[in-house]
């Protein structure tokens, strides 16, 4: 028994290792992979292939990063400034549309009665961009930042709900069958059985999510912002300056892929069962 016990710890230690170098050999290659497009990238505004007045070089949007880390100029705030104004706005729309999406698309999918009730609600809802939501946000709140928040909201809020709908849906019926054969009610079974089923679907949703809110920061901030990564880009464009415009997208990339990683991670933790079958 030892013997084969012994055998199975070398086999799992074998397999690590083999995972680990070829996660090591994606990265390099995801590496080399933006290397190679940046080098593209350089030569081919040096060559005179396109003009560096419209697309600046990598090593002069680099420099421009730079320069933005302790120089206000042209739109009136440092980076660092920029960047927390951005968060505090994403993030408040993009937890509010956790906490409330999550639940209702819970509860939606599990009880039918819920369901019937606030589908067609959600359903009229779920079509509208959520940039159409601004000429009402501003006359229901102004331009502060709950107005800016809530844009968000409305786009992070669809997959929230969708996701949890779904994930719940798919249940397997079996296990519930199961928890009513050994007694267990209707709420037991969907704290202990079809919540944990549906949280892949969750996780995707909330991942969909965070990319919307991203995405849509730039239209949330042209409320008469003074300050974000979207006013940044906003007025870089307004002084034809397309090195101030780059900057703020590849923050906002490099932002969303941390924040991508940090939900990954929190996936891994929470999800053992289903990342490591």
């Amino acid at each position: 028994m030892s013997v084969d016990k012994k055998k199975l710890e070398e086999g799992l230690k074998k397999y690590q290792n083999q995972q680990k170098k070829l996660s090591l050999k994606y990265a390099l290659l995801s590496a080399a992979g933006i290397l190679g497009f940046l080098l593209i990238w350089q030569a081919v505004v040096k060559m005179g292939l396109v003009n560096e007045a419209r697309l600046p070089t990598p090593v002069t949007i680099l420099e421009t990063l730079i320069y933005k880390v302790s120089n206000e100029s042209p739109d009136g705030s440092v980076l660092m400034v920029n960047i927390l104004a951005s968060l505090q706005v994403a993030l408040t729309g993009f937890l509010s549309a956790i906490v409330i999406g999550i639940p209702l698309g819970l509860f939606m999918g599990w009880w039918e009665y819920a369901d019937r009730f606030i589908r067609p609600i959600f359903e009229l809802i779920r079509p509208i961009p959520p940039i159409a939501w601004i000429p009402l946000v501003v006359v229901w709140m102004g331009i502060g930042l709950q107005a800016k928040a809530l844009i968000i909201f409305f786009t992070a809020f669809v997959p929230c709900v969708i996701n949890a709908y779904t994930g719940i849906k798919l249940t397997n019926k079996t296990l519930i069958n199961v928890s009513k054969t050994f007694g267990a009610s209707n709420f037991e079974i969907f704290y202990k059985v079809g919540i944990p089923s549906s949280l892949p679907m969750v996780f995707a949703g909330i991942r969909v999510a965070l990319g919307n809110s991203w995405s849509t920061l730039v239209a949330a901030e042209m409320l008469a912002a003074s300050a974000g990564l979207g006013y940044m880009i906003q007025i870089g464009r307004t002084v034809a300056r397309p090195d101030i415009v780059i900057v703020g997208m590849v923050v906002i990339g490099a932002i969303g892929a941390i924040l991508s990683g940090l939900l990954s991670l929190c996936e891994r933790r929470l999800l053992k069962w289903k990342v490591n079958r």
